[in-house]
């Protein structure tokens, strides 16, 4: 199973658009690719699973062990002829002085050859001591090569290639020159999301004719196949339990406007015994039979006035949560559950089914980790038999805040690092619905998407012996 890892000395220095350009490239070549993203990242992952034609995995520090990252990228490589693991920010940047969930930390704990990615515009012999440093910063760390973009001419890659070639030991898999055509439009949360950009496939494609013939392929496979074996992983390992027979289904609301859903969360649901029934808000006009429902993020408010418009599903969804179906909704879920959203003077009536409006900002409301303690006021039980209030870590990506809140909601969350709703609390409970801007993920120290089953089950029994009961009385 080879494997290596992409990172760069800064941000924005074109990593994800040379990652996704490897990926597509090497599947077009016959090859099967695993993809990995690493921290919190929706849009990132949406863009490398269809460059891959695979779904990309995050590995994330702050809400997995380092077992359960190691088992996770044994598991998904399993089946592939090379994984790739796409770092984020720069490479020994982190969250602490020791650099504990940094690129550079990821790479040891996988002991994956990293190929580092360098902005060279402006620059040219001044990139030996910045190479040299980064090797001489943490020895542990193997970079097994350099891929030089922005390259601003063939007399501009010469100088940084004799540069490289002299002083340092890193060899140059490629070089790839300034070209406004394969930069990926950005807004607010970062890159426009795959499954809206028009013609993604068309962007991509592009990407892959115009930095392929500049990367060495061949030599990327040898250097992957230097990193260690990963060892074997069974299904039970990554999703326990795993329940073979479907006994509820779930709606899940995906489409452009909602499409921030994790891979391994919707494997879990289906492991745990959940059968998934994909819903389209902008184009869906009534919500099929289902036992429960996830509203995922995305940007509703791009979409706002096509979702306003559907009223036949807005009404299906509103009477389902006043009759007691269980729900759960992140961030933009939250803000398509609400009376309105409010953005840029223009205002769409949602669900209406949470009792206040939320209102789009400038600036970012919260954005990071965030680490939560459950009040014991959620839909399911606290986790731990001592029934304990639990902390646990998420994130959250909002531009958005929640106003004409009413005092007596109760909240799922005390946030203890983060934003959240208000500073202090997240996870609006009403009724049989929990409405948060924290994105959870499956993971051992949060096996949310049990809790959430589990909590289905418990609703349907009561329809077995409650005739009166309102979810009872649903087609």
């Amino acid at each position: 199973m080879p494997y290596f890892l992409i990172s760069a000395t800064h941000k924005s220095s074109g990593k994800t658009t040379i990652t996704l350009g490897l990926c597509a490239a090497f599947t077009s070549r016959g090859l099967i690719i695993q993809p990995f993203k690493k921290g919190p990242d929706y849009i990132d992952p949406l863009w490398l699973t269809q460059a891959a034609q695979r779904p990309c995995h995050n590995l994330d520090f702050q809400t997995m062990t380092t077992e359960e990252i190691q088992r996770n990228v044994a598991w998904y490589s399993q089946d592939a002829d090379l994984s790739i693991i796409e770092g984020n920010m720069a490479f020994y940047d982190g969250i602490d002085l020791e650099g504990s969930n940094s690129n550079a930390a990821l790479a040891k704990l996988l002991k994956a050859p990293v190929i580092l990615v360098l902005d060279t515009h402006g620059m040219t012999r001044s990139i030996a001591p910045l190479l040299l440093g980064y090797q001489a910063f943490d020895p542990e760390v193997y970079i097994a090569g350099v891929i030089l973009n922005l390259v601003g001419g063939t007399r501009h890659e010469g100088k940084l290639r004799e540069t490289i070639e002299h002083y340092t030991d890193i060899p140059v898999i490629g070089a790839i020159p300034r070209d406004p055509n394969i930069i990926i439009a950005e807004r607010h949360l970062g890159l426009i999301p795959s499954y809206e950009a028009n013609q993604a496939q068309t962007k991509i494609n592009t990407i892959v004719n115009r930095i392929t013939h500049q990367i060495d392929l061949s030599h990327l496979i040898k250097i992957a196949r230097q990193a260690p074996p990963l060892p074997l992983v069974t299904r039970e390992e990554i999703h326990s339990p795993v329940t073979l027979t479907p006994t509820v289904k779930i709606g899940i609301i995906r489409d452009a406007a909602f499409g921030f859903y994790y891979p391994g969360d919707l494997a879990a649901l289906e492991a745990s015994g959940a059968q998934l029934i994909f819903i389209d808000a902008l184009h869906d006009s009534n919500l099929p039979p289902v036992d429960g429902l996830f509203i995922g993020g995305g940007f509703p408010e791009v979409y706002m006035e096509k979702l306003a418009q559907n009223h036949t599903l807005k009404q299906d969804i509103r009477n389902a949560i006043e009759q007691g179906m269980p729900v759960y909704a992140e961030c933009g879920g939250l803000m398509y559950l609400a009376r309105q959203l409010i953005w840029q003077d223009k205002t769409g009536d949602m669900v209406g089914a949470l009792p206040f409006d939320t209102m789009m900002t400038t600036r970012p409301q919260g954005r990071g980790y965030v680490h939560l303690r459950e009040t014991g006021h959620g839909l399911w039980p606290l986790r731990d038999a001592m029934a304990q209030p639990t902390v646990f870590h998420a994130h959250e990506f909002h531009h958005s805040q929640v106003i004409n809140l009413p005092n007596h909601l109760p909240f799922a969350y005390e946030v203890l690092r983060g934003h959240g709703l208000d500073g202090q609390h997240d996870g609006i409970i009403y009724k049989n619905t929990l409405a948060s801007y924290t994105h959870l993920r499956d993971v051992e120290n949060n096996r949310w998407t049990q809790r959430f089953i589990k909590f289905i089950r418990q609703c349907n029994q009561q329809c077995t012996t409650l005739s009166s009961h309102p979810l009872c009385q649903m087609e």
